[in-house]
């Protein structure tokens, strides 16, 4: 199969997706019908077996596990507290509500592992305030579309779990490279919205009792233990990710009931929650997993790597292309599409030149954070548009987001001349 069929393969896809076929459906049209072109009707007999080894997987039993954990703290009410606790601490900073809006989203995505339910949960709880005492609009729709993104990159992750099981690279080193990336990310979110609002027009709010901020603390606890079972019993091998998940669940579970929260009811609103977005993710790995048999049985990604290479590049400047192509990409495209999409063409690629598979995957997911807030389609965009109660049009959410664009796209430089800063925690594991 040649280089030229690959493309036309992957734009007919992209074509379908912009028809408004499902991702999935794409992905498996184009495997099997890849797959009947080279080997013919024996290509059939091949997809069962890839099937039932994808879903017979343990490491993927994580993913209902996490989602289910991210469902019990958002409908427990914890993240309402939380965003209580944070103003008392973050408001007094330039900027006032606006760093809440990050440090909450980066707390909550520390145990959701989503960025939509990261920035409809936070922007839920925040927007009323912000309207309240008179914040600029873009600024507050802009906080929260970017805190929002931190849910992919903060572990747990789901997108680290697609990205470990679509790569079979270790899913605990994954968490930790990205927990260093995750909080120097949100630092920075913090630092601009602070010198964005300095001086005489300073937004700030009421210095609060230090007796009050203690007091108000306590709401901070329930996602700090969760947070810290579950990364520290990863990093410490005590346990694998599914474990880990699966310890974050009770432990959500407790908290859900000395919430007062706990019943059939809310029980039931959680597990159909978790069904419904787990049965899409599982079809969207299948399918991915159909069309990697194509590739690999075809010897594309061979074709492919010797094609890159033979334009002289370094890992450097094709990372740079990949920079390109994925904010190009993430204008028409989910998350998840990309990832499935992508990674199994470009993976071989870069780990030929040298790139490391675990910093490639924190690079990766960075690309999708980029995709979640870049216009026209960004799924964030429309996320905290959705919870905005005022009428206000959408180019406020797309103008706020740019400043925090820019900081993505220095920070992946960054992470680029020093891959230290996402492979320093993993290797001390």
């Amino acid at each position: 199969m040649s280089v030229t069929t690959v493309f036309i393969g992957f734009f007919a896809m992209l074509g379908m997706l912009l028809l408004g076929l499902p991702i999935a459906v794409a992905m498996a049209l184009i495997g099997v019908i890849g797959g009947l072109m080279v080997f013919g009707g024996a290509f059939i007999d091949s997809i069962g077996a890839v099937v039932w080894s994808v879903h017979n997987e343990a490491l993927l039993t994580a993913i209902p596990l996490f989602i289910l954990l991210g469902e019990l703290l958002l409908r427990s009410g914890i993240a309402d507290k939380m965003f209580l606790a944070m103003a008392a601490w973050l408001g007094r900073l330039p900027g006032g509500l606006l760093h809440t809006n990050i440090g909450s989203c980066a707390l909550f995505a520390a145990t959701s592992g989503s960025s939509v339910a990261t920035a409809a949960t936070i922007g839920t709880v925040a927007l009323p305030s912000l309207k309240e005492r008179n914040y600029s609009m873009r600024q507050s729709l802009g906080s929260l579309a970017a805190g929002g993104t931190l849910g992919i990159l903060i572990p747990p992750s789901v997108n680290m779990l697609i990205y470990g099981s679509l790569t079979n690279n270790s899913i605990g080193k994954l968490f930790m490279a990205g927990l260093v990336p995750g909080i120097l990310l949100s630092l920075l979110f913090m630092v601009y919205i602070g010198f964005a609002n300095m001086g005489s027009n300073s937004v700030r709010e009421e210095r609060l009792p230090l007796a009050e901020k203690l007091r108000l603390s306590r709401h901070l606890i329930p996602p700090a233990v969760v947070f810290g079972i579950v990364m520290g019993s990863i990093y410490t091998g005590l346990a694998t990710a599914t474990e880990s998940a699966a310890l974050g669940v009770m432990t959500a579970l407790y908290f859900a009931w000395r919430s007062g929260r706990l019943s059939l009811a809310f029980l039931q609103e959680c597990f159909v929650q978790t069904a419904r977005i787990t049965g899409m993710i599982l079809l969207i790995i299948t399918a991915a997993f159909v069309l990697n048999l194509t590739i690999s049985l075809t010897g594309v990604v061979d074709e492919l790597t010797a094609w890159v290479t033979s334009f002289g590049l370094s890992a450097t400047g094709l990372l740079l292309l990949l920079i390109l192509f994925y904010l190009a990409l993430g204008m028409f495209m989910d998350v998840l599409s990309m990832q499935v999409l992508t990674i199994p063409i470009t993976y071989p690629i870069v780990t030929a030149l040298g790139v490391d598979p675990i910093w490639y995957g924190v690079f990766v997911v960075l690309m999708c954070e980029l995709a979640l807030i870049t216009p026209p389609v960004g799924m964030n965009l429309f996320v905290v548009q959705s919870v905005r109660k005022d009428g206000g049009n959408i180019s406020d959410v797309m103008w706020g987001v740019v400043p925090f664009i820019l900081i993505m796209m220095l920070f992946t430089l960054s992470l680029m001349m020093f891959p230290e800063i996402a492979l320093w925690l993993p290797n001390m594991m």
